[in-house]
């Protein structure tokens, strides 16, 4: 009487792995492979662009904390450059922050159009002082962020 059970090229069952599993797919053609390709290529290019002319099309500004005064425990003023075009309308998010860099103060400023002859570099460069009163002591303030309105 043996004691082996059946061995692992037994088929008794009928059942192979390519039965039991399916047979292996086929895998993509060089053709197919080629397109696939192509087309990764020119989706590729379209977003490439896409993003360089969007990039190309948005007016500059920028702004420069120049300081900050901490008047009392409500309110900070806060010193600030803005560079942009002159004939160009930004706004500025001014705010204040607490020593947990909490945002306690905040204002959005209009900077609109000036003239050549005000502020620095033909005009592309204007100074601004805003008042922020704050909903508790801040430690600082600065500008956050400016962008130009249509």
């Amino acid at each position: 009487m043996s004691t082996t059970g059946p061995t692992p090229t037994d088929t008794s069952s009928g059942l192979s792995v390519a039965n039991r599993y399916g047979a292996p797919k086929r895998g993509l053609s060089g053709k197919a492979k080629k397109w696939m390709a192509v087309a990764a290529l020119a989706v590729a290019v379209v977003i490439a662009g896409w993003m360089s002319f969007s990039i190309q099309g948005s007016d500059d500004v920028s702004s420069t904390d120049v300081g900050f005064n901490l008047s009392d425990d409500g309110t900070v003023v806060v010193d600030f450059q803005v560079i942009k075009d002159p004939d160009a309308t930004a706004e500025c998010a001014v705010q204040a922050l607490s020593e947990t860099y909490a945002i306690v103060g905040w204002k959005v400023v209009t900077v609109g159009p000036n003239a050549e002859d005000e502020g620095a570099a033909s005009g592309r460069t204007t100074a601004h002082r805003i008042e922020l009163r704050t909903e508790s002591p801040a430690t600082t303030g600065g500008v956050n962020s400016c962008w130009i309105v249509d």
